[in-house]
């Protein structure tokens, strides 16, 4: 495991830490690679019964590292360290929690629709600002979320990609509970203590029949949204929005078409 994500096993409990708070926990291809690695470990260890991703009481994840991306993806998406992930994710028979605080930006919002409950703080803001940086919808969201919030919050949120807040997320359905910071990795574990506590093949029986309804739609849409936002990372307004981005900017798409 990379330093920037630390993973602690105790009490039947696989804690993954995302550890870069000096660049806002922003995800690099080797730290996806270390997340996926957890889910593996996790996956083939009889011992650990739940997954919990955290950050800090501050920083959940900027998202991806714009600097890692800006040459694109390394090969088929689903080869990718963030294409593994996410379909690592989608397919592990181990419950997943997640504690959030602070950002949750573009996968730090979309993973977690792969997570089994999620608590947030009350200084969480959400956000999936593809659209704004020229790329499109990816983790599958441009299924889960009409599906779960109806198609026009759904492009609400995936068209304009605006910003909302942890009380926002919880009246959407998208979390379970919004917390103090400082309390939300503790009610996290809290609730991975119950889940660890159940029967753990009836728990993993749940999660299959829970995710079965949207499995073969899922890896279709997350196939055919990897391949387009890997076009769209080499496209010209994606360009121009890390260009506005490093020059602390507006971006200017008016000349695209």
């Amino acid at each position: 495991m990379t330093d920037l994500v630390l993973t602690e096993k105790k009490n039947h409990i696989l804690t993954v830490r995302i550890n870069r708070l000096d660049r806002k926990n922003a995800l690099t291809h080797d730290m996806y690679t270390a997340l996926g690695d957890a889910i593996e470990q996790a996956r083939d260890d009889s011992d650990i019964r739940c997954i919990l991703y955290t950050g800090s009481d501050e920083c959940f994840t900027a998202g991806n590292d714009l600097s890692d991306f800006a040459a694109g993806l390394p090969g088929e998406f689903e080869d990718t360290p963030v294409g593994r992930f996410l379909f690592l994710m989608a397919t592990t028979n181990k419950p997943i929690v997640a504690s959030v605080n602070g950002p949750a930006v573009g996968i730090g919002t979309t993973m977690l629709l792969h997570c089994d409950l999620v608590f947030a703080g009350n200084n969480t803001r959400f956000q999936m600002p593809f659209a704004n940086l020229g790329l499109c919808p990816e983790g599958g969201s441009s299924l889960l979320l009409p599906s779960w919030l109806g198609r026009v919050r759904a492009a609400e949120l995936l068209m304009l990609g605006g910003a909302f807040t942890a009380e926002d997320a919880q009246r959407l359905g998208l979390i379970n509970q919004v917390c103090e910071p400082s309390q939300t990795e503790t009610t996290a574990l809290e609730a991975c203590a119950r889940l660890a506590a159940q029967p753990p093949a009836a728990v993993r029986a749940t999660r299959e029949l829970l995710n079965r309804a949207s499995g073969d739609a899922l890896k279709t849409t997350m196939l055919a949204e990897g391949k387009l936002f890997s076009e769209r990372l080499k496209s010209p307004e994606n360009a121009e929005a890390i260009k506005a981005f490093t020059e602390k900017r507006k971006p200017d798409f008016s000349s695209f078409s």
